[in-house]
């Protein structure tokens, strides 16, 4: 483990061309301290956490100086906000302070979120506040957890800074790392404004550093594209087998790694309800949650719209290969989806009514609203031979579940996995611990009205095991109270 000044920066990005950034320093926060710091971040970077290292970690992590290896930095790109294309966002209040090679050979783009005015900010002050900072360390944190690819938080800084959105709030500060912080939207940026050359560097870039073994491919851009469609398809399989809903998945915020980005107006189901819209700010409704495999058919489509350039040399053959590597999202999302789906009832073999069967019970989980978390774990104790009355309890159609029941008692006596087996097998896909926006509140709430961040530890070491049962924590996997549908969630942060 080695204290900050010793990490080993390679910074490649920001030995692109200019145009992919702008160079800033952040702007440091009034008296910053440690919040919280999440340990295992900290060894994925083989950063040294111990005491008496914090002041100078605290001194470069905040912004406060730079260390001479640091290149810090604001990416550059555009997107597709809410349908409508904007040519040029970039980051407006995240600053890369540089790439991390860890003696593993591994690369880690350590990035500041709320560190203050950028090139790219327009009208905004750069920084973040306290409640979506909390929200983004834990959410990425819990969805690492259960297995779904994500940018991840090294720790959360406060401040003593005042910052103004609808009200007066305290500043602070994430720093989030992942191996790479392109977007479908750094492709756009370069395609749009007619600088095709730089999308040829980019693609480079990208495949050099994060998919090198696509250099063997007879058309590795050709293969890019179709990794990354292939690896956004499973992540939104993911998303939608676990009920998360992302809430702003315009193309800016989709990574050509596959990984979830930019947590802002998230939410993991309670009851079930697949036309949920988590945004407060989303009044079409664009991004609810049963539009998410869509969402992604269209930002897929942006992107190899923005790649034409650099695949085949003939325009005609390019639009073709783009067509036909669009036309494989649906075909593989489909694949993620029942298998995730599959592994949560239980399943090894494939049937072929599986599909109605997993629908049939989706279909009276919204008749009855019925929460999408509680149901699942309590199916992984389903049994052949019992009446299973802690599940059919949770529907006001009793009789509809029994007749659903007895088909998947029938297709369960199908399988080969013995049934303690069959169960243990299903609580490792089906979590009892999701970050509910209620339980996110309460740790909002004690830090912003009493500086009391113990909810944000608690929470974090609790959402790193959602599949164990941690029963001193059970009242955390109970149903939300009743006061849970009246939180707000917007774009505004």
């Amino acid at each position: 483990m080695k204290k900050i000044e010793q990490l080993n920066f390679c910074n490649s990005y920001s030995r692109l061309p200019d145009e992919f950034f702008s160079q800033v320093n952040p702007t440091p926060l009034k008296n910053p301290f440690f919040i919280n710091l999440n340990t295992d971040v900290a060894e994925l970077l083989e950063l040294d956490v111990n005491q008496q290292h914090l002041p100078d970690t605290l001194r470069y992590l905040s912004g406060q100086s730079v260390l001479p290896q640091m290149k810090p930095l604001a990416q550059c790109y555009a997107g597709h906000q809410f349908g409508h294309f904007v040519p040029r966002l970039g980051d407006g209040r995240a600053i890369s302070l540089g790439e991390i090679k860890t003696s593993q050979n591994t690369k880690w783009d350590l990035q500041i979120k709320g560190g203050g005015q950028t090139a790219y900010s327009r009208d905004g002050d750069g920084r973040a506040v306290l409640r979506s900072t909390i929200r983004e360390y834990l959410c990425s944190e819990a969805m690492h957890a259960l297995g779904i690819e994500t940018t991840r938080a090294l720790c959360i800084i406060g401040s003593e800074e005042e910052v103004y959105r609808e009200q007066i709030e305290t500043g602070a500060l994430l720093l989030r790392t992942a191996p790479s912080h392109v977007r479908f939207g750094s492709f756009e940026y370069f395609y749009y404004s007619n600088q095709h050359d730089h999308l040829d560097i980019l693609a480079d870039h990208v495949i050099d550093h994060h998919y090198p073994s696509l250099r063997d491919q007879n058309q590795p851009y050709l293969g890019l594209l179709e990794t990354i469609i292939d690896k956004t398809a499973s992540m939104i399989a993911q998303w939608q087998s676990v009920g998360f809903a992302h809430g702003v998945m315009n193309t800016d915020n989709m990574s050509v790694l596959g990984l979830t980005l930019d947590y802002g107006p998230f939410g993991f189901l309670d009851a079930y309800d697949p036309s949920y819209i988590c945004n407060h700010s989303d009044h079409q409704g664009r991004y609810a949650f049963n539009k998410q495999p869509d969402i992604g058919l269209f930002n897929v489509s942006c992107l190899a719209q923005a790649m034409l350039p650099v695949l085949d040399p003939t325009a005609e053959q390019a639009v073709e290969q783009a067509r036909h590597a669009i036309a494989q999202y649906n075909e593989r999302f489909i694949s993620h989806y029942a298998s995730c789906m599959r592994s949560k009832l239980g399943l090894q073999q494939t049937m072929k009514d599986d599909q109605a069967l997993c629908q049939g019970l989706l279909d009276l989980m919204e008749e009855d609203k019925v929460d999408y978390t509680i149901l699942f774990r309590r199916l992984c104790h389903f049994s052949t031979s019992t009446d299973n009355r802690s599940i059919r309890d949770l529907f006001i159609q009793r009789e509809k579940f029994d007749h659903w029941s007895n088909l998947y008692r029938a297709r369960l006596e199908q399988e080969s996995t013995p049934e303690n087996q069959r169960k243990e097998n299903m609580k490792r896909c089906n979590p009892k611990y999701i970050l509910r926006n209620y339980m996110a509140e309460i740790a909002i709430r004690k830090a912003e009205d009493n500086a009391d961040y113990s909810e944000i530890e608690l929470l974090l070491n609790l959402l790193k095991k959602p599949f164990e049962e941690q029963d001193e924590y059970s009242s955390y996997a109970d149903f939300p109270p009743d006061w849970a549908g009246r939180i707000s969630v917007s774009c505004s942060s």
